[in-house]
């Protein structure tokens, strides 16, 4: 690999991280102001929008560790946003539910979440989300095909 490459492959991997931390600061304001953090955020947004998941899927759709799942999920319970439910068929499964209270925070705050997002990503054109969006997809793939 060039010096050249080895340089712009270090100058888009700050520009990657600086700007995720800047949109998930807005996103965490955001969130907190609900009374949850983003992972607590992100189950709740998952059970709304997919129904019940089985808690030892939902780590890997959140990009979060089973173990994780496990505090999360009690903390969501003890808010009353969602339940656990046994699988009938399965005993080794477990579901997570969300409640009707976590239904309607959901219903409540979305639309404001997302035009947070919007704007937190709004120093691009519509266009430039398409082909940003379009990029880091071929980005995230590569670098996940090269992992394994």
């Amino acid at each position: 690999m060039t010096d050249g490459k080895r340089d712009e492959s270090l100058a888009l991997f700050i520009a990657l991280n600086r700007a995720s931390q800047w949109v998930n600061a807005h996103i965490d304001k955001d969130i907190r102001g609900f009374g949850l953090n983003r992972t607590e955020f992100g189950v709740l947004e998952l059970l709304y929008h997919k129904g019940s998941q089985p808690l030892q899927q939902i780590g890997g759709k959140v990009l979060m560790s089973s173990g994780n799942i496990t505090y999360v999920v009690d903390k969501l319970e003890q808010k009353g946003l969602v339940r656990r439910r046994a699988c009938t068929e399965d005993r080794r499964l477990v579901y997570a539910d969300i409640t009707d209270s976590g239904r309607q925070l959901i219903e409540d705050v979305f639309p404001k979440h997302a035009e947070v997002i919007h704007r937190a990503v709004s120093g691009l054109n519509e266009e430039e989300m398409k082909t940003a969006g379009a990029l880091l997809k071929k980005l995230g793939k590569a670098a996940e095909e090269g992992f394994k």
